[in-house]
C-alpha cells in the first residue's frame, strides 16, 4: 500500500508513524480473566499496595491483567515512543454515517496518499462517490466486521487517542493511522477543483469523526488535583510515615509535618491550577466564521464546528484564525508572532494549483507552502481582494492537529530531558533504600536479642525507612532551580521549562543564527552592482543615480511590503531596498480601471523627471504588483509578476541568493566574472542578493498570472545584477563569543545566508581565529549517472559551481596532506545543499563533519533541526540561540533553546530573552551551572542528613533508646529545612570558567566526597559515644519497658548534640562557592541561618535553661561542663575534617590526578571526544582538493576513520 506510515514488527506489534519524530511501537492486548482475578487477590493480600504500584506503573498493570494479541483484536494497546516512555490506551468504537465516513476515509484518513502511478490520481474529498469507495466483497470477514455496524446506514470505527491525537483503525493495512486533515498528500489543485463548500449534513458527518475544532486545555478541579497529588509516591510515603509517627506518639513532630505537607500540597495545587488556567486563557479562542455552502450560499457558524474541507471567508477587517487553512483567493497580511515569535508581518498569497503530479510541490505540504497557509492562532491584520471577490481559504487542519495545537501539545506533554543527573538521583535513592533494608535487619536482630516487645520492634524497624529515605528529597532538589528561574526573570530571561536550567549547566556547544542574532537585525544597502554586457560594473552606492530600467523596477517591486495604519511594514531587508529607490507605494483603492480589471499594489517614483511630468497627456510611470510569490527559505528566493501602466506585457522580477538566481537564469546572461565578484563581496562580510527578470508574452493575461505555477515563472530569467547589503556585528557579539570560547564551549554558526558571508562574520566575531584554516565541504548529489561526491577545499581557493559540474575537473585535482599541527586548527564550512548530500549519501561522515564544522550556511529550517540532532547524537549538550521563525524547530530540538523574540508569547523555545542580543547566553549558562551545583549540594546534604540520622538512630537502638519527639523536630525542621531552603539562594559566579560542573552523581569526586564524609560522621559520633563511656561519672541507660523513659539519658544527649552540629557543618561544607557560585558569605540569609543555628546549638550544649533542657529531653545538670566542652571539640574537629575534604582535597588537582591514575580511564564515553582523537591521529584526513565518491564510502563506519586519500579516491 503506497504511503504507509506503519511497519509490522511481529504478530502482536506494529510501528506507527514509522521513521517520524512521533514514531510509536504499538502492541495489542486483550483481557484475561484468570490474570485479572489473580491481580485482585494479590491486591487484597498486599492491602492495596499492588493497586498503588499499578497506578504508578500502568504498563505493569496492563501486562499483569491482559494477554498479548494481534493489534486488530486488541481491547487496549501498549504504546512506546522514541524516548522510551510507555502509555496504555483503551480502544473505543463509535458509529458514524456511512457516507460521511467513506468520504473521509477516501478523502483524508486512509486514501490521502500519493498514487502508485502518477498518471492517475484517485478521487478525493467530496468528489469521491460512495459506491466507488465501498468495501469490496473480496476483503476478509474480519476487515468487514470492523467497518460495518448493525445499522446499514452507519459504519463502526475503532480508535484510540494519545496526547490529544486520534488514531483510527485502517482495515486495509491492518494497523492504526493518525487522523489527518487535508495536510497529507493532497494535490494543490484539489483545493480549487474539489472544495467549494459542504452541506450542513456533510459537515456534521465529518464533525462526527474529527470532533470539535477547539484546543481545550483541561483545568482540573481541586478535588481531582488533590486526589492525583496525594497518590504521588512522595506523598504516599509521607502519609505512611506520619501514620507511623502518630502510632509511636510523636504527636508534635507529626503535627508539624502534616501542617507543612498540607501547606505544600495547597501551594502546589494552586500553582498547577493557575498555570492550567493561564495556558487555557492564552490558547482559548472562540468566534464565528463565514463558511461557503454547497449551494454557493454563505452561512455564519461557530468556529468550533469547522472541519477539514470547509471553505471559509476571511473578513476584510481581519481576525484571529481558529484553524489552519490554505488560501485560495486573495492576499492576507498576517502577524504570526504567537507561533514563531517573529513580529514582522508576512504576506500570504493563494496556493499555486499545478495539476502536474510529477512535481513534488504539486502536493500540499504545510511547511513547504507556509506562505500560502493561514495558521491557527495567527492574527490576520489585513486582507486584499479584487473587485467583488472574497478572500477565501480551505480548512486543512482543526483542533490539536493545527500548528497552534502542536505547540500547546508540546507544552502539555514535553519531551523527557534524559539528563544524567536526574537518572543518577533515582539510582541513589535506590541505594538508600537498600541501606534502609540493612538497617531494618539490624534493628530486628538487636531488638529481638534484647527481647523487646513485638509492637515496639515493628515500629522502630519501620522507622528506619523514614530516616534513611528522606521524604523531602525530591522537593529539596528543585530549590536551586526555582531560585535560578527567578534570577533569570529579573534579568529579562523567561523560562517555561525549569528542569532545563540544570541542563544548561552542562552545555558543551552553542549554535547561533546570524542575522538578527550575531549581527544587527537591520540591513543597510551599501551599493548595487549592475550588469553591462558580459561583466559586472563597479558598485554604485547612490541608488538615485540609477537610470529607469529593469534593475530599478526590480528593486521597487520585488518585495512583500505593505501599508499598515499608514506605515510601510515588512521584512527589514525589503524596507531598506525599497527606501533606497525613493519611490512611493500605494495600496489598492476604489479605482480599478488602470490595470485591466483590478487595482494591485502600485509603486511609482517621485522624482520630477519621471512621475511629475509637465505634459499632462503623458501616461504616469507606475508599476502594479499583480502577484507575489513570497520568499521561501527552502527555495532561497521570492518573485513578483508586475504590469507597468501602458506597457503591452507583464514582467517577472525575482530576488534571492546569488547561487540560486544564477541557476535560474539563462546561462548566456550570467556574467563571466559572477563568481569572482560574488566572492569579493561575501568575503568582506557583505550580504549579497541577486536580481533577475524576464518579460512575459503580451498574450499573458491577469487570469493566467493567478493560475500559473511558480516554477513556470521562475525560469529562463535574465540576470540583472547584485544588491550589496551591509550587516554589521552587534557590539555585544564578539566579547560574548570570546567568553564562551574561554569557557571551553564550542560555538557554531547556523544561518540561511551565503557561505562566504557567514565565514567572514565568523572570523570577525572570533568563532574562527586568524591562525585557523577553513575547509569548505562541497557536496554534489548524483547526476548524469555519476554517484554523489564530496570535495574539500580551503576557503582561500573555493570550488566554484562550474568546476563541480565539469567532469573533466576530476583529473585536475590534486591531494594535499595536512600536518598534525594543521589538523588541530581547522574548521569545516558546509552549505545546506552539501549538508543534505552528506546526510543522504555519506552518513558515515556526518559525525566528523559536525565535530569540526563551525559554519553551516544556506541551511533550511528543517536542516537546522537536523544539525542539532546530529550534534546530540554524538553526546553534545546543545544550546541554540535565534530570533526568527526559521529557528523555531532548532530552538525546540536543542537542550536549551533561547529565543531573542520580543513577542509577548513565544512558546517555541524553553527560554525567551527580551534583550535582543546574545548577552543572555552566558547568563543562562552561569545560572544553569549555579543551579546544577546547588542541586548537587542539596542532594549531597539531604543524603548525608539521612545518613547522620541513620547512624545516630542505630547507635541509640543498640541501647534501646532513640531521639525524642522535640529532638527530631529540631533536627528535621529547625535545622535541615532551614538550611536546605536557603542553600540555593547563592547567586551565580559572574565569570564562566573552562571546566564544566559534573553532570553525574556517580562521578569519582562525588562518590569519594559522600563516602569519606559518611566515614567522618561515623567516626565523630562513635568517638564522642566511646569518650562518654570512658567518663567516671557516666551512668549507662537501663532500658525500661516504656520506650519514652529510655530517651532521657547521657547517650541520647551526646548523640543528639553531636549530630546537630554535623547537620550545620555539612550544610556549610556542601555550599560550594567559586568557580560556579559566589562565595558562601554573599548568601546573607543562609549565613544568618548558619550563625543562628550554631549559636542555638552551642547554647543547648553549654548553658540551656532547665525548662529548655526538659523540653528537649537533655541531661543538663548531670553532665559536667568540661565534657560539654569536649562535645564542642568533637564538633570543631568535624568542621575541620569536613571542610578539608570538600575544599582542599576533592577540588584539588592532586586528587583528580590520583583518581585518573587509579581508574585507568579508557576512552571517553562522549562520542565527540573519541571522534576528535581519531581526527588528531589521522593527519591525512580530510583529503584536500580530492573528490570522494559515495560508491567509495560503502564501507563500515569503523573503517571510515582509516580512510586515506589513496589512488582509488583521487578521480
Amino acid at each position: 500500500m503506497n504511503g504507509n506510515t506503519y511497519k509490522r514488527v511481529d504478530e502482536f506489534s506494529v510501528i506507527l508513524n514509522a521513521n517520524c519524530e512521533d514514531e510509536l511501537l504499538c502492541t495489542g492486548y486483550r483481557s484475561n480473566r484468570l490474570k485479572t482475578g489473580l491481580c485482585y487477590v494479590a491486591s487484597f493480600f498486599t492491602v492495596g499496595i499492588l493497586i498503588l504500584v499499578f497506578h504508578w506503573k500502568p504498563s505493569w498493570s496492563l501486562k499483569a491483567k491482559f494477554s498479548k494479541c494481534p493489534v486488530k483484536d486488541a481491547e487496549i494497546v501498549l504504546l512506546q515512543n522514541s524516548h522510551g516512555e510507555l502509555f496504555t490506551e483503551k480502544l473505543f468504537t463509535k458509529f458514524v454515517a456511512e457516507s460521511g465516513f467513506i468520504s473521509i476515509k477516501n478523502g483524508v484518513t486512509y486514501h490521502h496518499r500519493r498514487p502508485s502511478s502518477i498518471t492517475s490520481v484517485p478521487g478525493r474529498g467530496r468528489s469521491t462517490s460512495i459506491n466507488s469507495a465501498t468495501t469490496s466483497a473480496s476483503e476478509d470477514d474480519d476487515t468487514v466486521a470492523l467497518l460495518v455496524g448493525n445499522n446499514k446506514n452507519q459504519v463502526r470505527i475503532k480508535y484510540f487517542c494519545l496526547q490529544k491525537v486520534m488514531y483510527l483503525w485502517d482495515p486495509h493495512g491492518n494497523s492504526f493511522e493518525k487522523l489527518h486533515g487535508l495536510d497529507k498528500d493532497t494535490l494543490c489543485a484539489n483545493f480549487y477543483d474539489d472544495y467549494h463548500g459542504f452541506s450542513e449534513e456533510e459537515q456534521s458527518k465529518r464533525l462526527a469523526v474529527y470532533g470539535k475544532n477547539s484546543i481545550d486545555v483541561e483545568v482540573k478541579s481541586y478535588a481531582k488535583l488533590l486526589f492525583e497529588e496525594i497518590l504521588n509516591p512522595f506523598y504516599i510515603f509521607q502519609i505512611w510515615s506520619v501514620i507511623l509517627w502518630m502510632a509511636e506518639e510523636y504527636y508534635y513532630y507529626s503535627s508539624c509535618i502534616i501542617f507543612i505537607s498540607v501547606l505544600s500540597i495547597g501551594i502546589s495545587l494552586y500553582e498547577t491550577r493557575r498555570q492550567s488556567i493561564t495556558l487555557r486563557n492564552m490558547v482559548a479562542h472562540s468566534s464565528t466564521v463565514q463558511v461557503c455552502r454547497e449551494d454557493q450560499s454563505i452561512e455564519e457558524i461557530n468556529g468550533e464546528f469547522l472541519v477539514p474541507g470547509d471553505v471559509i471567508i476571511i473578513p476584510s477587517t481581519g481576525c484571529i484564525m481558529n484553524c489552519d487553512a490554505v488560501l485560495v483567493g486573495g492576499n492576507c497580511i498576517v502577524n504570526e508572532s504567537m507561533l514563531t515569535g517573529e513580529s514582522v508581518p508576512v504576506t500570504k498569497t493563494p496556493l499555486p494549483h499545478s495539476h502536474d503530479v510529477s512535481e513534488e510541490s504539486a502536493f500540499y505540504n504545510p511547511d513547504e507552502h507556509k506562505r500560502h497557509t493561514l495558521f491557527c492562532g495567527t492574527h490576520i491584520i489585513q486582507t486584499r481582494y479584487y473587485g467583488s471577490e472574497k478572500v477565501k481559504a480551505v480548512v486543512v487542519r482543526t483542533g490539536f492537529s493545527t500548528a497552534k495545537g502542536e505547540l500547546v501539545r508540546s507544552i502539555l506533554y514535553p519531551k523527557p530531558l534524559g539528563f544524567k543527573f536526574y537518572k543518577d538521583a533515582m539510582k541513589f535513592i535506590g541505594v538508600l533504600a537498600i541501606l534502609a533494608l540493612l538497617g531494618f535487619a539490624y534493628t530486628l536482630v538487636i531488638f529481638i536479642r534484647d527481647e523487646v516487645p513485638v509492637k515496639h520492634i515493628i515500629f522502630k524497624a519501620l522507622d528506619i525507612f523514614t530516616i534513611v529515605v528522606p521524604p523531602a528529597l525530591p522537593a529539596a532538589m528543585t530549590v536551586g532551580t526555582v531560585y535560578a528561574q527567578n534570577r533569570l526573570k529579573r534579568r529579562g530571561i523567561f523560562c517555561i521549562s525549569p528542569p532545563r536550567i540544570n541542563v544548561c549547566g552542562n552545555i558543551k556547544l552553542f549554535c547561533f543564527d546570524k542575522t538578527g542574532t550575531l549581527t544587527e537585525d537591520g540591513l543597510d544597502l551599501w551599493g548595487v552592482v549592475q550588469l553591462q554586457q558580459d561583466h559586472l560594473l563597479k558598485a554604485v552606492q547612490n541608488v538615485d543615480e540609477l537610470p529607469r530600467g529593469p534593475f530599478l523596477a526590480g528593486m521597487a517591486t520585488c518585495h512583500s511590503l505593505t501599508m499598515i495604519d499608514g506605515n510601510l511594514t515588512g521584512d527589514p531587508l525589503d524596507l531598506k531596498m525599497f527606501e533606497a529607490t525613493n519611490w512611493l507605494l500605494e495600496e489598492p483603492g476604489k479605482d480599478s480601471t488602470k490595470f485591466e480589471s483590478i487595482m494591485p499594489t502600485v509603486v511609482k517614483p517621485v522624482t520630477a523627471d519621471t512621475f511629475l511630468s509637465k505634459d499632462a497627456s503623458e501616461i504616469p510611470y507606475e508599476i502594479g504588483i499583480v502577484r507575489q510569490f513570497p520568499f521561501s527559505s527552502s527555495l532561497q528566493r521570492m518573485s513578483v509578476i508586475t504590469r507597468t501602466l501602458g506597457a503591452p506585457n507583464m514582467d517577472v522580477y525575482v530576488k534571492g541568493s546569488p547561487e540560486m538566481i544564477s541557476s535560474l537564469c539563462q546561462a548566456e546572461t550570467v556574467p563571466d566574472d559572477f563568481h569572482e565578484v560574488l566572492h569579493k563581496y561575501t568575503e568582506q562580510g557583505f550580504r549579497v542578493i541577486a536580481l533577475a527578470w524576464k518579460p512575459m508574452k503580451s498574450k499573458f493575461s491577469w487570469h493566467q498570472s493567478h493560475r500559473i505555477g511558480r516554477t513556470e515563472v521562475e525560469c529562463e530569467l535574465i540576470f540583472l545584477g547584485l544588491l550589496i547589503m551591509q550587516n554589521t556585528l552587534k557590539p555585544e557579539t564578539t566579547p560574548i563569543i570570546q567568553q564562551l570560547k574561554k569557557a571551553n564551549i564550542r560555538t557554531v554558526m547556523v544561518t540561511g545566508d551565503n557561505m562566504l558571508t557567514a565565514i567572514s562574520v565568523a572570523k570577525d566575531c572570533g568563532m574562527i581565529e586568524t591562525h585557523e584554516k577553513v575547509i569548505i565541504v562541497t557536496g554534489v548529489p548524483p547526476m548524469d549517472g555519476r554517484p554523489a561526491s564530496i570535495k574539500w577545499n580551503y576557503e582561500e581557493n573555493p570550488i566554484l559551481k562550474d568546476e563541480m559540474d565539469d567532469p573533466n575537473t576530476e583529473q585536475q585535482t590534486y591531494h594535499h596532506t595536512m600536518t598534525i599541527e594543521e589538523g588541530s586548527n581547522y574548521h569545516f564550512a558546509v552549505s545546506g545543499k552539501s549538508f543534505g548530500v552528506i546526510k543522504n549519501h555519506f552518513p558515515q561522515l556526518m559525525s566528523k563533519i559536525v565535530v569540526k564544522g563551525c559554519v553551516f550556511a544556506r541551511m533550511a529550517p528543517d536542516q537546522k533541526s537536523q544539525l542539532v540532532e546530529a550534534l546530540q547524537e554524538i553526546d553534545y549538550i546543545v544550546g541554540m540561540c535565534g530570533d526568527g521563525a526559521n529557528d523555531c524547530g532548532a530552538l525546540k530540538t536543542a537542550h536549551a533553546g533561547i529565543s531573542l523574540s520580543e513577542a509577548e508569547a513565544s512558546v517555541a523555545s524553553p527560554f525567551t530573552s527580551n534583550t535582543p542580543n546574545i548577552t543572555c547566553v552566558p547568563k543562562v549558562i552561569r545560572e544553569g551551572r549555579a543551579a546544577l551545583v546547588t542541586s548537587f549540594g542539596v542532594f549531597k546534604y539531604m543524603a548525608l542528613y539521612s545518613m547522620v540520622q541513620f547512624i545516630s538512630v542505630l547507635i541509640l537502638y543498640y541501647i534501646q533508646s532513640n531521639l525524642g519527639d522535640m529532638q527530631f523536630l529540631y533536627v528535621d525542621l529547625v535545622i535541615t529545612t532551614t538550611v536546605a531552603v536557603f542553600m540555593g539562594r547563592t547567586e551565580a559566579y559572574p565569570l564562566l570558567v573552562a571546566k564544566r560542573p559534573s553532570g553525574s552523581l556517580v562521578s569519582a569526586p562525588i562518590l569519594f566526597s559522600l563516602i569519606v564524609q559518611v566515614l567522618i560522621q561515623v567516626f565523630i559520633q562513635a568517638g564522642a559515644y566511646f569518650c562518654l563511656l570512658a567518663q567516671p561519672w557516666f551512668v549507662p541507660l537501663e532500658p525500661q519497658p516504656n520506650a519514652d523513659e529510655n530517651i532521657l539519658c547521657f547517650e541520647n544527649t551526646v548523640i543528639f548534640l553531636i549530630s546537630s552540629y554535623q547537620y550545620i557543618i555539612l550544610a556549610a561544607a556542601f555550599s560550594k562557592g567559586r568557580p560556579y557560585r559566589l562565595p558562601l558569605y554573599t548568601n546573607i540569609l543562609f549565613m544568618a541561618s548558619l550563625v543562628l543555628l550554631t549559636a542555638c546549638t552551642i547554647w543547648l550544649t553549654l548553658y540551656p535553661t532547665e525548662l529548655v533542657a526538659n523540653f528537649m529531653q537533655l541531661m543538663f545538670p548531670e553532665m559536667p561542663f568540661k565534657f560539654r566542652c569536649v562535645i564542642l571539640a568533637f564538633a570543631a574537629g568535624n568542621l575541620v575534617a569536613s571542610f578539608f575534604i570538600e575544599d582542599c582535597l576533592v577540588d584539588s588537582w592532586i586528587f583528580k590526578r590520583c583518581i585518573k591514575s587509579v581508574r585507568c580511564k579508557k576512552a571517553s564515553k562522549n562520542k565527540y571526544k573519541t571522534i576528535e582523537r581519531e581526527l588528531m591521529a589521522n593527519p591525512s584526513w580530510p583529503p584536500i582538493n580530492t573528490f570522494i565518491m559515495s560508491s567509495d564510502m560503502e564501507i563500515s563506519s569503523e573503517d571510515v576513520t582509516e580512510l586515506l586519500p589513496d589512488s582509488n579516491l583521487i578521480q
